[in-house]
């Protein structure tokens, strides 16, 4: 696919030039001051992009001295989360799926009593009562478990509350959704994502998990990902942190997709419009928009407030303006996106008909304050 996204000047991407040099200071203070090991932008307008990406600071943490690779790979965390549920969302389209089956019908295996109410729509909208993380999470990855252990203890553990009383972010819903593709389509997820969406979005360089093939001799491709700047609690773990060979190739479908700057630019074009991207329609512009709306009005036991300040689409978090994890103070109220755990951010605002990815190798912690203003100063560049 040809020059897709077309890539743009500033001027033609309608940002005002003296406020996008200030934005190119930020990167380049944020990179060198400590802020941030390594960080990579790009913008999206319409169907436009930047000439290239905005890439700064160094590829191994350790390497004072190096420059980040031109052809960066970044580990994105929770970003990931929205691939799959548009995954989901694509059985939906095409009449696979129904988002009011419930989850045992699909799983069998999931039989026990509370989580029999639980539907494809509570799992999309955090609101099924799982929780986020197994309870032996850390135990399964010091034993680099297989994708079908944390399936099993998904199956198994308690409900936090019944499915739809409540909103609560769990990533152990995406392990359900993942086997959900797997069972329709006969594919893995991440099989199921490489020909469904990257392969028709040219999405070369994005993958759920590295691939063996990656790790092959000569210019393996896992030497352009990025290296990630682990917890405190993950340093001294290198069998199973984030810059593991486990956890690069384990494919979690919460929160294990490694991808470029560009690669997240051409997925948020077809975002933009309506599902189509050059001469490919992915998605109905139907499925496009109700994934993008906040879905939690139709759950009359969500708390009022939950339903109106921190509104779910399907796999996509609407802009909570107030909350600490906002995706920036200055965007429109029907802007959506996603944060990842790594220090990544994308967000996507329809009225203004644009969109930014930010990734970072550092942690998102507390406020995660250099993603927001620098969020904050990109939509303040847009003219």
């Amino acid at each position: 696919m040809p020059h897709f996204p077309s890539p743009r000047t500033i001027q033609e991407l309608g940002l005002h030039p003296e406020r996008w040099d200030r934005i190119l200071d930020l990167c380049r203070t944020m990179s060198t001051d400590g802020t941030v090991p390594a960080l990579a932008v790009d913008f999206v307008r319409g169907d436009g992009c930047l000439e290239r990406p905005l890439l700064y600071g160094r590829q191994l943490l350790a390497d004072e001295s190096g420059t980040i690779r031109d052809d960066a790979i970044f580990l994105v965390a929770s970003l990931t989360k929205p691939f799959v549920a548009m995954a989901t969302m694509l059985l939906v389209d095409q009449g696979k799926l129904s988002l009011n089956e419930r989850v045992r019908d699909l799983i069998p295996e999931m039989d026990d009593t509370p989580k029999r109410p639980m539907t494809v729509r509570h799992l999309l909208t955090h609101t099924s009562g799982l929780p986020d993380m197994l309870p032996n999470n850390r135990q399964l990855r010091e034993q680099q478990s297989p994708f079908q252990k944390f399936l099993e203890g998904t199956l198994a553990v308690t409900l936090d509350f019944p499915p739809g009383y409540g909103v609560q972010y769990q990533s152990m819903g995406f392990v359900l959704l993942s086997e959900m593709i797997f069972r329709i389509s006969g594919q893995r997820c991440s099989d199921f994502l490489r020909q469904k969406i990257f392969e028709p979005l040219g999405m070369h360089d994005t993958s759920l998990g590295a691939p063996d093939s990656w790790f092959g001799s000569g210019s393996p491709v896992v030497d352009r990902i990025v290296e990630v700047a682990v917890p405190e609690d993950q340093q001294e773990e290198t069998d199973w942190n984030w810059n593991s060979r486990y956890w690069r190739q384990f494919g979690a479908p919460w929160g294990g997709l490694l991808t470029t700057p560009r690669d997240l630019a051409k997925w948020a074009v077809m975002m933009l419009n309506n599902g189509r991207a050059g001469d490919i329609d992915l998605f109905s512009p139907a499925t496009i928009a109700a994934a993008t709306t906040n879905q939690l009005h139709d759950f009359r036991e969500v708390p009022e407030a939950d339903r109106r300040a921190r509104g779910w689409g399907f796999g996509w978090r609407m802009n909570w303006s107030a909350h600490v994890a906002s995706c920036g103070d200055l965007l429109s109220k029907s802007a959506y996106g996603h944060w990842g755990a790594t220090g990544t951010m994308l967000w996507i605002d329809p009225e203004r008909n644009a969109a930014a990815v930010i990734l970072s190798t550092q942690p998102f912690e507390h406020s995660g304050g250099h993603l927001s203003r620098l969020s904050n100063a990109i939509t303040a560049a847009i003219v």
